[in-house]
């Protein structure tokens, strides 16, 4: 029996952003500073590298969405070739070189940059990586569990998370290099891995996502997931992606 990929996603701004500075990859597919209305579903063939990312253009900085752009359409250009945590590390320090060099002598993108998460399907293993404080999840019969590593300090006393972040793609005057976070995960049919953006993880605690993903599969859960940050205030755009390997 064929294994397939399906690969569930949604990009909206929130209640709070005037636009939406998140962008998405799935595959060749990217959703740039726009949004979806619905839950949208691509299905793969498992086997070719396929390469699922969220750049989320930082806030309070130039041109976010700009940043966030440029990442996810360099990723999907490059996502069929990469094959290993080296190509995938070499392909995010490519993505904040191309950052750096596209505000350079354009004092209207100075500073701007990206965070980015994602996950790199292959035949037998998937790699999560991030740069930042967007995340992967791996959601198992276990439950949830985040394999992506923030970039950002403890939080203050009395909060639950923090906007800060110590290390992006761009964001400086002058560049800045950049330490990878890529993990390899045994690929198991049936498990799932959600990615996203803080604009989901921030309002809405692991244990409702957990919650969530148990009780729906797909377009259902990807829309719950989407509702409940929503329900919270919708402080930021909420993109998300979720991954599914069935056979």
């Amino acid at each position: 029996m064929a294994s397939y990929v399906a690969v569930t996603a949604l990009s909206h701004a929130g209640l709070m952003r005037e636009h939406n500075e998140d962008s998405l990859v799935v595959g060749p597919w990217t959703l740039c500073g726009t949004v979806t209305e619905n839950p949208q579903t691509l299905v793969f063939p498992l086997g070719r590298s396929l390469l699922v990312a969220v750049a989320d253009g930082l806030g309070g900085q130039p041109a976010g969405e700009v940043a966030s752009a440029l990442v996810a359409r360099r990723l999907a250009a490059i996502g069929p070739a990469l094959d290993g945590t080296e190509t995938v590390t070499e392909a995010l320090n490519l993505c904040n070189r191309a950052v750096y060099a596209a505000a350079e002598d354009r004092p209207e993108l100075a500073t701007m940059g990206s965070t980015v998460a994602g996950a790199l399907v292959l035949e037998r293993s998937l790699l999560s990586f991030n740069v930042g404080d967007s995340k992967v999840f791996h959601v198992s019969r276990d439950g949830l569990r985040q394999v992506s590593v923030d970039d950002s300090p403890p939080p203050v006393p009395g909060h639950r998370t923090t906007s800060a972040v110590t290390q992006t793609l761009g964001g400086s005057h002058a560049f800045e290099a950049v330490t990878p976070h890529v993990a390899e995960i045994p690929l198991s049919p049936g498990d799932r891995y959600l990615v996203c953006s803080d604009g989901l993880t921030d309002p809405v605690t692991d244990e409702e996502i957990d919650r969530l993903l148990r009780d729906h599969d797909d377009g259902k859960a990807a829309f719950e997931l989407w509702k409940a940050a929503i329900d919270a205030g919708g402080p930021d755009n909420i993109t998300l992606a979720l991954v599914r390997v069935g056979e």
